[in-house]
């Protein structure tokens, strides 16, 4: 199995608490996974998608950074991309964005951000696992001003009874999206992806199998 690397990544004059999931063999491609607005990277969730994703050979670098600021969040991950381009220690010919919840919003941000300002392509894709389209009963104001100008492919793994993304409204901005989407519902799940009758394990399989085949297809897409 993979072994877990504990990394402080300088960021302004903190540091952000990070743990490498280094797969047994030499990576080509990695995933940079955070949290939401609650919790951290020990966050069940992140650690069992990152243990998966090293187990089948991708890097993956998780990481916390607190606070509510979108602003501020999506700053930490452009470090945290940053930090992973130049490591001498994983040379990596990509990475995918991957976050939990408003995690997810800071890596879309990030996405438009980095696109607008170079055109190297060392971010491959996006995971949004519970994307927060919209606050619970606030289906009026959407969250997706970011999505509608990412061009690298994207995976949306969300619950189909998510209070914060109506399974109608985020298939509405998917279709208007200009790039490669695919949207993956976890049946009666809700945004803190529990279903009632099935396991946290169970859930957690689902929801890991098809961000690995999702990546697996999109790293080979690229070496056709």
């Amino acid at each position: 199995m993979c072994c877990p690397v504990k990394v402080k990544i300088p960021f302004g004059n903190k540091y952000l608490d990070a743990i490498f999931s280094v797969p047994e063999k030499k990576s080509t491609y990695g995933v940079i996974l955070t949290h939401g607005a609650g919790g951290d990277m020990n966050f069940p969730h992140l650690v069992s998608l990152a243990a998966y994703l090293a187990s089948h050979g991708v890097l993956c670098l998780r990481f916390t950074c607190k606070g509510l600021n979108i602003a501020y969040r999506s700053k930490a991950f452009k470090t945290v991309v940053e930090y992973l381009k130049l490591s001498d220690d994983y040379k990596l010919l990509g990475v995918f964005l991957a976050g939990r919840s408003m995690g997810s919003r800071a890596a879309a941000s990030v996405i438009r951000h980095l696109s607008q300002e170079d055109d190297d392509d060392f971010i491959r894709g996006l995971v949004c696992l519970s994307y927060p389209l919209h606050r619970p009963k606030l289906q009026s104001k959407l969250r997706d001003e970011d999505l509608l100008f990412i061009r690298c492919p994207v995976l949306f793994v969300s619950g189909s009874a998510d209070e914060m993304c109506e399974k109608q409204l985020l298939e509405g901005v998917a279709s208007k999206m200009k790039a490669p989407k695919k949207i993956h519902w976890i049946d009666k799940a809700n945004h803190g992806m529990a279903v009632k009758g099935r396991t946290t394990d169970d859930v957690m399989e689902e929801i890991n199998a098809q961000v690995f085949s999702w990546l697996r297809e999109n790293i080979e897409l690229e070496h056709k």
